[in-house]
């Protein structure tokens, strides 16, 4: 598998991730938001994946700090942000 097919692969398995957070009834509904607007920039192909990959793992950073957050929903940002961290130039 090619690097960039891996990337790919790696960008849409954290994206399935951050949709099955926002999905759940149990997901506070700010955090919701902040998901829903950190998808968004994930499929936007203004930016290499890299670059989106990078931004997004930065602001889930910020998103997992918040007090609200229950812990599995925490758990599931940690595996989305493994895969970003996969993604390579």
């Amino acid at each position: 598998m090619t690097d960039e097919t891996q990337n790919k692969q790696s960008m849409k398995e954290a994206i399935d991730t951050l949709n099955q957070i926002t999905s759940s009834n149990s997901t506070p509904k700010t955090i919701k938001k902040s998901i829903t607007d950190l998808i968004t920039d994930l499929n936007n192909p203004e930016y290499s994946l890299s670059v989106r990959a990078a931004n997004t793992i930065s602001l889930l950073d910020d998103v997992t700090q918040d007090p609200n957050m229950p812990s599995y929903v925490r758990t599931q940002l940690w595996q989305a942000v493994s895969k970003l961290e996969s993604i390579r130039e």
